[in-house]
């Protein structure tokens, strides 16, 4: 498959900050049959490119001791042509800077929001990284979905921030969910989970992986240490499970 084509305020990359990044590539790459290469570290931090089949698809990070309170996650960072205007706009629009944009050498720019739901989200501004090279295939990014306990304003955020166009693909009181895109053009959700999130967990972004077989995909990932968190259940897009990696970053397969 093609490199996919990103248009500005679509997600483009994901990574993840986690507590043991050796626990995670081994993790990960039996998994989901990743291979790695580590950057340079004076100059990224020894930021690590996840590989599928030659082609990037995610990015790993060891968190630093001013870290060590956050739990491990996965980001999800959505494409910007302008970093710094892209801020501007976030705190004109009920956002937050979580981190201002920062050159990273060569590659492009990169910064990290809260939106107006509370949700952290992350953009990148590419120059050489353009971004992953794949999609929607066994190992790669299938799918990105906003869970934001203010519905709503989480909508009007991305319009305005991101210059989202949107479809509204259920409007019923148990379940609202909005896209960026429609149908089969549609590039990541926002879902209503004000009905569901505990009180203690704030919104956020979760990555859908897609797997060839999500219950064989679950054996495995238990094997290795993994948690079930939800499911797994069929949907009309395919058999769902929500995991949290053997250091607690959640994520979501589908087949």
């Amino acid at each position: 498959m093609p490199a996919p084509e990103i248009s500005p305020g679509a997600p483009c990359w994901i990574d993840l900050m986690t507590s043991d990044i050796a626990k995670a590539r081994q993790f990960y790459g039996e998994l989901f049959g990743w291979e790695y290469e580590t950057g340079d570290e004076e100059k990224y931090g020894g930021y690590t490119t996840a590989r599928k089949n030659g082609k990037m698809v995610a990015g790993l990070m060891q968190k630093d001791e001013s870290q060590a309170g956050m739990p491990d996650m996965w980001s999800t960072y959505l494409r910007s042509d302008d970093a710094e205007a892209t801020a501007a706009a976030v705190t004109a629009n009920g956002g937050q800077v979580y981190m201002p944009p920062m050159d990273v050498p060569e590659q492009g720019h990169m910064a990290v929001f809260g939106d107006a739901s509370g949700a952290a989200v992350g953009v990148w501004q590419p120059r050489e990284m353009r971004g992953y090279e794949v999609v929607a295939e066994p190992g790669a990014a299938a799918w990105h979905e906003l869970q934001s306990k203010d519905y709503d304003a989480a909508v009007k955020f991305y319009q305005d921030v991101f210059g989202w166009e949107t479809d509204v693909m259920s409007d019923t009181p148990d379940f609202r969910y909005t896209t960026l895109g429609a149908g089969d053009a549609a590039k990541a959700g926002i879902m209503d989970a004000s009905g569901f999130l505990p009180a203690e967990v704030p919104s956020n972004w979760q990555v859908y992986f897609n797997v060839e077989n999500t219950d064989a995909s679950i054996e495995k990932a238990v094997a290795l240490g993994a948690t079930v968190l939800d499911g797994p259940a069929d949907s009309p897009f395919g058999r769902v499970a929500a995991l949290a990696d053997p250091t607690g970053a959640t994520f979501r397969i589908i087949d």
